[in-house]
């Protein structure tokens, strides 16, 4: 028997609770995870509260990560005992993901876990801290470097922006960072930002399709107006890695920055990213993430305290990562 955040679907809407279920709910796949920690991602706050139709089929136990061990495998990738991650692939959308003490999964959506990183702190990185260093590989190979000028993070106190800010420090790029919450400029520039950008100044619409030329590259996990005036303001042959919608999925933008700075949009997919990406972007995470300042941005909570995190990233209110607990 274990533990799960279980989710039903009624008409009065979605439903969580903590169920306690057996070994034999858990669905198909070829290797089974005593799962240590898993996290809180803006998708989970989706799924858990039902304010959008992320999941696909009920009932379903959410959490789009998990690390833990291996108990038993049928795949020969593996065997048990193995430290594991997993992240995206549809896990707690369409297959029972992990927010859970055990899942079932297919051994080709996991990874084996870095020597560098503990259970806990592969979850306070998580989609959200994976996604970031995917982000920072794209604006590299664009040709974005350090001494080309400043990069902006916008959504800067949340999962990605705060991940993206320390690893782009650490490899010497100047951050500037976009945020609403005034109250978080100490932290910020604890990560390494050397400049707060008010969030106002890029959640509007434009009044213009260009601006003054101010960075080099960004990584924007915002989308809609924000990402539109992002672009407008690269500088001549920059780049920006978008990979996020939590102000819109449009994009009110012109061609103007493409065709006359020669600016590049990279979008950056963390959900199916094949296996040699995924590991390729953990090795780098284990070389250019400060494991101090994760620690920093990360909240611990067992799993009963899931469901309150995920309505709090919804409203914003969530600064860093939360790892939870799952058997805490």
């Amino acid at each position: 028997m274990f533990k799960a955040i279980y989710l039903e679907k009624d008409d009065n809407g979605v439903q969580h609770s903590i169920r306690e279920l057996d070994e034999s709910a858990l669905p198909e796949g070829d290797v089974r995870v005593g799962v240590e920690y898993s996290t809180i991602n803006y998708k989970d706050g989706l799924a858990i509260t039902g304010a959008a139709p992320v999941v696909r089929n009920y009932p379903m136990v959410p959490g789009i990560d998990l690390a833990g061990k291996v108990l038993e495998s049928g795949n020969p990738e593996f065997t048990a005992g193995d430290a594991v991650v997993l992240n995206g692939w549809g896990v707690g959308e369409g297959h029972w993901g992990g927010l859970s003490q055990q899942a079932r999964l297919k051994g080709d959506w996991l990874i084996k876990l870095p020597d560098a990183f503990t259970s806990r702190q592969a979850m306070a990185i998580g989609t959200a801290g994976y996604t970031a260093m995917l982000c920072v590989m794209a604006l590299e190979r664009a040709g974005v470097s350090p001494d080309k000028g400043p990069v902006l993070v916008t959504g800067a106190a949340g999962g990605v922006g705060s991940v993206a800010i320390a690893v782009l420090a650490k490899l010497g790029y100047t951050v500037e960072a976009s945020t609403g919450r005034a109250s978080e400029e100490a932290y910020l520039k604890g990560l390494g930002a050397s400049a707060i950008v008010d969030r106002n100044e890029l959640s509007e619409p434009s009044k213009r399709p260009m601006g003054r030329e101010r960075w080099a590259g960004a990584v924007d996990a915002v989308g809609s107006h924000t990402l539109a005036n992002v672009l407008g303001q690269i500088k001549y042959g920059g780049a920006v890695a978008a990979c996020g919608l939590a102000q819109g999925g449009d994009l009110p933008a012109t061609v103007y920055p493409f065709i006359l700075r020669g600016v590049s949009l990279l979008g950056v997919d963390s959900v199916m990213a094949p296996k040699t990406v995924r590991e390729e972007a953990w090795a780098r995470l284990a070389t250019d993430l400060d494991v101090a300042k994760l620690e920093e941005m990360t909240v611990e909570m067992p799993l009963a305290d899931a469901p309150g995190a995920a309505a709090d990233i919804l409203k914003g209110q969530v600064r860093g990562r939360v790892v939870v607990n799952v058997n805490g």
